[in-house]
């Protein structure tokens, strides 16, 4: 599948961003610059069934790490690295396990390669819950979807997702009844199909639940050469709750040969 992206920058090392799920590519687009200051030549795609991306009835690791393989092969980029976010990170992971020697580093921020039982379940009744016929402006949709979800920054963000039709009214552009009916998908333990031996770094937010400290045991056994490093006072969106200690650490671990 050809995927939609944007190329932040044109010179430097090629290093390529995967956003997590009902997320897209503008989740990057601030700190992407830095990143692309620090001499990195940025892409930053939408995974299937986010974004600008294609629409899909199939959602796997497998499938989506078929995409980024694609997109790299595509744009003949040599030896990028590879970063991704939550849904982002796992499909890293997979294209890891299934593609090697067609990558630098790998950086897997605040996920881990375990399973994850779905916990999107609220947040999607509320999601398939809004009348987005009906509803006039995101205001309205705001106020409806604050039944299902209190945080208003998890609403600002996916509320992000709503655009206007050519009729006039609203639409996703995240396929809902796919994320709805496989929202699995995105927590399946990555397999063992090989040990990664490239530079890893897994980046994890020190009020973040979604690494853990247990977690180095079953990262290590997959990628022997992975360190973890966690940016203190940030939670799951490290990058966009403390972008300038991510991009530091980012480019930290880059530096290393």
């Amino acid at each position: 599948m050809k995927l939609n992206y944007k190329q932040v920058s044109s010179e430097g090392q090629p290093l390529v961003v995967l956003h997590g799920v009902f997320g897209s590519l503008d989740n990057w687009a601030t700190v992407s610059k830095e990143i692309a200051d620090a001499g990195y030549a940025v892409y930053l795609l939408d995974q299937r069934n986010h974004g600008r991306s294609p629409h899909s009835d199939e959602f796997t690791q497998e499938a989506m790490a078929a995409d980024l393989a694609e997109f790299i092969e595509e744009h003949s980029l040599q030896n990028p690295v590879l970063v991704g976010h939550s849904m982002g990170g796992k499909t890293v992971m997979r294209y890891a396990m299934e593609y090697p020697d067609t990558y630098d580093k790998l950086v897997i921020v605040d996920i881990a390669p375990r399973y994850y039982p779905p916990h999107h379940k609220s947040l999607l009744e509320g999601l398939n819950a809004l009348p987005l016929v009906k509803i006039e402006n995101r205001q309205q949709a705001d106020e409806l979807f604050s039944a299902h979800e209190p945080n208003v920054g998890v609403r600002q963000f996916l509320l992000k997702n709503l655009y206007r039709t050519a009729e006039g009214t609203f639409a996703w552009r995240f396929n809902l009844p796919v994320l709805t009916a496989q929202i699995e998908q995105v927590g399946e333990a990555i397999p063992k199909l090989r040990s990664v031996p490239e530079s890893t770094l897994f980046m994890r937010g020190a009020l973040s639940p979604y690494i853990k400290d247990e977690d180095r045991e079953a990262i290590e056994d997959l990628f022997p050469n992975a360190e973890i490093v966690t940016i203190p006072k940030a939670g799951h969106w490290v990058h966009a709750e403390k972008p300038k200690e991510f991009v530091a650490a980012l480019t930290e671990f880059l530096a290393k040969r």
